[in-house]
């Protein structure tokens, strides 16, 4: 458009009878001159309005296809035809999903974590054991994911041993509102003072019965508040699909569970003749809390379970456990105490009931009563990478067996020292009758052993 008005511009000086004179070889006039300088002065003041003006009509189309191109667009940062999109547009559109990607990669939806494990064991009951001052065992290394994704929540865990290998929990749930929450999967077994009854790194004796930390598949609902905690369960069977499971050894589990019936002949650790399995169990816990000052809180609660066992064809049994906790806590003090008893009702005469983890079995009476009476002192330092210091003593009694028998008694005197990623147990264990202390729970012996063992756990 500019060439087309510069031509004509040009022509028309050129048509002017000043210059036309001079091509044709006449002379020019200073006045003749001046006249032409003129015209041509007014010629480019014309050039000049005229450029403007196509200056400013350029700029308003170019606004309307912008605005246009904006209109027609079917969604925030969808990609218009090139040559109707606004630069502005795109970058902005760009900008906002390099601002989702950055915002997906430091909130993954799923978190990995876990825990390399081993140990000093030192036993006086194990003769080789005590003249070699000792020895380091590997014990674990485990694997934990947890996490949210679209409102339904992970939580699973898998350890390895050197001798084994077990799921310890694998669940998913959804929370209904700020104070339930359901879980379906392999889920821990609501019973007693949570999340442990003990500080030690062997539990207490409740744990070698199926009654601390364990985990069976079913459902669960959880409900939470500043007062009340309340926990209701239903489960299917074990962790490991029951007394008929897959499973290429049933005693390679995290936690005991009920495997079998000890018929009369059969030895504490034999392989039961009879297996069971737990099946269509009910489980309910509830406390009460109460926040005593800035310093101090107590709670106390109830607990039960109830259930069938079945031998694979039919019901052989009920088993059932009760269970009354406390916990109290003031400065850094922590005291925790529960009494619980459990019952196993078989059809069939027999010297106990066989349970196994840890990839052995072992035996327990039918029925008995534990008590537990624990003590702690949690101690903030400062000393290289060390923050934290537990004291504590973990008591543990099982009495009044069914079939009479020993009472199995555990008494831990340890320290907790946390560093970092660090947390290392130092356990000295007095105990009778204790599984991994030399004994058993339906031994009869009135010999104590004693056990020093030292757990160094990086956790990650």
């Amino acid at each position: 458009m500019k060439k087309q008005i510069l031509a004509v511009c040009i022509g028309a000086v050129l048509s002017t009878p000043v210059l036309a004179q001079q091509q044709g070889g006449g002379e020019v006039t200073a006045t003749q001159l001046q006249e032409v300088m003129q015209q041509m002065q007014r010629l480019q003041q014309r050039v000049a309005e005229l450029e403007a003006q196509l200056a400013d009509k350029q700029e308003q189309e170019e606004e309307a296809t912008a605005k246009a191109a904006l209109q027609q667009a079917p969604r925030a940062g969808a990609v218009a035809p090139r040559e109707r999109i606004n630069a502005n547009t795109a970058i902005a559109a760009r900008v906002e999903r390099l601002e989702e990607d950055v915002e997906s990669a430091q909130n993954a939806p799923i978190t990995i974590g876990g825990a390399v494990r081993t140990q000093f064991v030192w036993e006086d009951y194990n003769n080789g054991n005590k003249d070699r001052s000792g020895d380091i065992d590997f014990d674990l290394i485990r694997l934990d994911y947890s996490g949210t994704i679209g409102d339904v929540i992970l939580s699973a865990q898998y350890r390895w041993f050197q001798y084994m290998e077990s799921v310890q929990h694998a669940w998913v749930g959804y929370n209904f509102t700020e104070n339930w929450q359901g879980q379906v999967g392999i889920t821990k077994v609501p019973f007693g003072n949570t999340p442990y009854n003990s500080n030690n790194y062997f539990f207490s004796s409740n744990f070698y019965v199926g009654l601390e930390d364990d985990h069976d598949a079913g459902v669960k609902f959880l409900y939470r508040d500043p007062e009340w905690d309340f926990d209701i369960a239903f489960f299917k069977n074990d962790e490991q699909g029951g007394v008929d499971g897959y499973v290429s050894g049933r005693e390679d589990r995290y936690a005991y569970d009920a495997l079998g019936v000890r018929l009369s002949g059969e030895g504490i650790y034999d392989t039961p003749v009879l297996a069971v399995g737990e099946t269509n169990s009910f489980a309910a816990r509830v406390a009460r809390k109460y926040a005593l000052s800035d310093g101090s809180s107590f709670e106390w609660g109830l607990s039960g379970q109830l259930g069938k066992m079945h031998d694979g064809t039919d019901d052989v049994g009920d088993r059932e456990a009760f269970a009354v906790h406390g916990v109290y806590s003031v400065d850094r003090w922590t005291f925790m105490g529960q009494v619980s008893q459990y019952d196993y009702d078989m059809d069939m005469a027999n010297e106990g009931i066989v349970v196994g983890a840890y990839a052995f079995y072992d035996t327990i009476p039918s029925r008995a009563t534990l008590y537990t009476a624990n003590i702690a002192y949690s101690w903030p330092v400062n000393v290289g990478p060390i923050s934290n210091l537990t004291f504590y003593n973990d008591y543990s009694l099982m009495t009044n067996k069914r079939g009479g028998g020993e009472d199995t008694v555990m008494n831990v005197l340890g320290v907790a020292v946390a560093a970092g990623g660090l947390y290392t147990y130092f356990d000295l264990v007095t105990a009778k009758n204790q599984p991994f202390i030399g004994g058993s729970m339906a031994g009869d012996s009135t010999e104590t052993k004693t056990r020093f063992n030292i757990n160094i756990g990086y956790y990650f």
